[in-house]
């Protein structure tokens, strides 16, 4: 959808100083070697005990301060998450109520997966718009994946889960960067990719069971693409990563040509290439795959820690458009574009 005078004012991030290189999660026998070849990834990042919420008000208090807003100048607080943030019943966005914006902050917090972002980008614009007293909002993404229940190395097929925190303040007044269009689709008949042949009840986290997707998507390989369904279902992921595309690109007023980079998930550089420059005829240089793949899959902020890695090192300018693009179990499938209005001063 196409939103008018909604702008990005500023970003915030917390990346854990420790970095664990592919190299050495071969050697202690973490990580495949023939994964390590096949996928060119190069480390991942590592929170250790660094709760979640913690990284996400760092990730917060910086993207306010660069706003140049107070944090009673919100209206709408939106928490992304995609694993555990704490103790189960407890709601995360209530630690930065608590530690940063107040109570009297509408807040709530979105579990759509690795699109948690955009997802928050579409409720936050569309709540600003709704009322003309609506100034400004928080939306926050953060995860870490060091639990017993999860193995970050072998997550999923093409990545390594990677702890993170990013935040965005978007705001009517304008800021740095115009949100020009996001948009949203879900391929519902992929549904069972991400669920496999696991039982809905009881939940497997209250079972001790282990979370990983690889293996998910290895059943519904097995168990359900022999049924024909599934190969349509596929096929149709990636039709509506490139509807997705044209749509946002249509209402932006720009073609693929005109965009400076393209910020994808933090994938291997075989399924980046593929599954998202492909879509867009872009060569792998306009990606932001050679800062992903030293980072890991970090949830939903990918998106917003590679928009933070290209304003803070000089590769995206004034009169520059990027280029966001994702999916998530769902399977939901999103895209967004910003054109940058001027160079951030914190940058």
């Amino acid at each position: 959808m196409r939103y008018a005078d909604t702008y990005i004012g500023g970003v915030g991030t917390y990346l854990p100083r420790t970095v664990v290189s592919v190299e050495k999660a071969v050697a202690k026998g973490w990580y495949p070697a023939e994964d390590a070849e096949l996928h060119n990834l190069a480390g991942t990042v590592v929170a250790g005990d660094v709760p979640a919420p913690e990284m996400a008000l760092h990730a917060a208090r910086s993207a306010i301060k660069r706003s140049g807003r107070a944090p009673g100048d919100l209206d709408l607080l939106l928490y992304a998450s995609t694993w555990h943030q704490g103790p189960d019943g407890w709601p995360p966005h209530s630690y930065l109520q608590r530690h940063l914006v107040g109570g009297d902050v509408l807040a709530t917090e979105i579990r759509q997966g690795c699109n948690g972002m955009f997802i928050a980008l579409e409720l936050a614009a569309g709540h600003l718009a709704a009322a003309p007293g609506r100034q400004a909002a928080l939306l926050v993404a953060a995860d870490n994946y060091g639990t017993p229940l999860m193995d970050r190395w072998r997550m999923g097929l093409g990545y390594i889960g990677g702890d993170a925190a990013a935040a965005l303040v978007l705001t009517k007044d304008r800021g740095f960067a115009r949100l020009a269009s996001v948009c949203t689709t879900t391929v519902a008949g992929a549904e069972e990719l991400h669920r496999g042949s696991e039982p809905l009840f009881p939940p497997g986290v209250t079972v001790g069971r282990r979370m990983s997707f690889a293996a998910r998507n290895e059943q519904f390989r097995q168990q359900v693409m022999p049924k024909g369904e599934a190969t349509a279902a596929l096929f149709n992921i990636q039709r509506a990563l490139m509807e997705i595309v044209e749509r946002v690109l249509d209402e932006s007023g720009i073609e693929a040509r005109d965009l400076t980079r393209v910020a994808f998930m933090n994938y291997s550089e075989e399924i980046v290439e593929q599954r998202c420059m492909a879509v867009v005829d872009l060569p792998m240089s306009r990606s932001t795959w050679d800062y992903g793949r030293t980072i890991g899959h970090c949830g939903a902020s990918d998106q917003v820690l590679s928009l933070d890695h290209l304003l803070t090192t000089g590769q995206l300018g004034p009169g520059d458009h990027l280029l966001m693009l994702g999916t998530g179990p769902g399977v939901t499938v999103s895209g967004a574009v910003l054109e940058i209005l001027e160079t951030p001063h914190w940058a």
